[in-house]
């Protein structure tokens, strides 16, 4: 193997993950429990719809009482009522069986209660009579206004389409903000799905006592590179497989599942704030991947790495507790801090770049930061594993590793 030979790196370390039992029992588990919901939803969908249906078509005797004079007689005619003489009347009807329901319509619908009386029919069944009361007074009350059009503005049947301006410029709104804040998405389900793997991937050769076999034949850096790119390939294989049982079900079960109907052509796709969250989504998986991976080196086993993978866990949901104050006052002191602190600042970044608080200054300082930091980390990442895989039994001391870099160049 050629010292330098990349590809083979990556090759091997793709096949070495996706040949893993554990890689597809953890990759394949979402998308089968998503494909069980999405089928119990959709038989359950099924099962509702006949449900209503027949309830549609299933009908009942009724009669009514109406003290504000609104309900259109003529109306309850056609659907099979009548008027009662009294409200003891009615419910003493409902009470011997002699009729299904009774309605008592107040002096004052809009202030007063309409009280239903009717015959047990289950729980899922005993709402058809309230549907019923509610129809024939909203039905009423339309014929008394004698107008479609004011009838609908009654009920509040308004479509309102807003528009708001910004330094003289019509602002994008949520169909703006959604593409940007896909970058935090992404970066979200990279570094879950792909931590461990990522803490575990120089750990298994020193649990195994092989390093340094390997690094007789393959550069560190070369290793290190690899072992990122294969581990961001496994991470998009998996975003793949769990994103088709969602995709599945929107192409072909969207009505069944009710799911809304996305129109991606109203999307607005800002070029500034998509090159921004790009690079902040680069720069913060280049700086979490090295640090995880130099976790990896300089710990013995994975138990004692596990304790270190949850604290940078931990460092991803720092800055949602502190988002409704990102949003809304991006210039408070702890929003800074979580802006360009290195390990906050990817999600505390595309928050900020999604919602356009950034400015051009702080993007670029951002970015700068998270790519040199990045950098250091993942140099620093190599040298401890350089030092590291000859370490099986305890921590590797960070300042012997990189004192021991130092003399080394020394002495060359």
């Amino acid at each position: 193997m050629s010292r330098h030979n990349l590809r083979t790196v990556v090759e091997f370390e793709v096949r070495r993950t996706i040949t893993k039992k554990r890689f597809w029992i953890a990759t394949l588990i979402v998308p089968v429990v998503i494909a069980v919901v999405f089928g119990l939803v959709t038989l359950s969908s099924s099962e509702t719809n006949s449900s209503i249906e027949a309830q549609k078509k299933a009908t009942f005797s009724f009669t009514y009482t109406d003290a504000s004079g609104i309900v259109n007689g003529a109306l309850v005619k056609k659907l099979g009522g009548s008027e009662a003489p009294s409200v003891a009347a009615g419910v003493a009807e409902v009470k011997s069986g002699r009729i299904d329901a009774f309605f008592e319509y107040p002096a004052n619908p809009s202030r007063g209660t309409v009280k239903v009386y009717g015959k047990d029919v289950g729980v899922f069944n005993n709402g058809r009579y309230s549907s019923v009361a509610t129809m024939i007074l909203q039905l009423s009350a339309d014929a008394k206004i004698a107008s479609p059009e004011l009838a609908a503005l009654a009920r509040g049947t308004v479509k309102v389409e807003s528009s708001t301006y910004k330094d003289g410029a019509k602002s994008s709104g949520i169909q703006g903000l959604i593409p940007p804040l896909v970058y935090l998405l992404i970066f979200y389900i990279v570094i879950v799905l792909l931590g461990n793997q990522m803490l575990n991937s120089t750990l298994e050769e020193k649990e195994n006592r092989v390093t340094e076999m390997i690094l007789t034949t393959v550069d560190p850096n070369t290793l290190i590179t690899g072992k990122i790119l294969s581990l961001f390939m496994a991470g998009l294989l998996q975003m793949a497989v769990f994103l088709s049982p969602v995709v599945v079900g929107y192409l072909f079960f969207r009505t069944s599942l009710n799911l809304p109907n996305l129109d991606l052509s109203s999307l607005t796709f800002n070029p500034e704030r998509m090159v921004v969250g790009a690079l902040v989504l680069f720069g913060g998986f280049t700086l979490f991947t090295g640090t995880l991976v130099a976790i990896g080196a300089v710990m013995p086993t994975a138990k004692e790495a596990g304790g270190f993978f949850g604290a940078m866990m931990g460092l991803l949901i720092v800055p949602f507790y502190a988002s409704s104050l990102i949003v809304s006052h991006p210039s408070a002191l702890i929003v800074k801090v979580f802006t360009f602190f290195p390990y906050t600042a990817p999600v505390t970044g595309m928050i900020r770049n999604g919602f356009g608080s950034l400015s051009v200054l702080e993007e670029i300082v951002l970015i700068g930061e998270l790519m040199i930091c990045g950098y250091v980390v993942l140099r620093v990442a190599v040298q401890l594993f350089r030092f590291g895989s000859i370490e099986y039994a305890k921590k590797v001391p960070i300042r012997t590793a990189l004192g021991l870099s130092t003399s080394r160049r020394t002495n060359e």
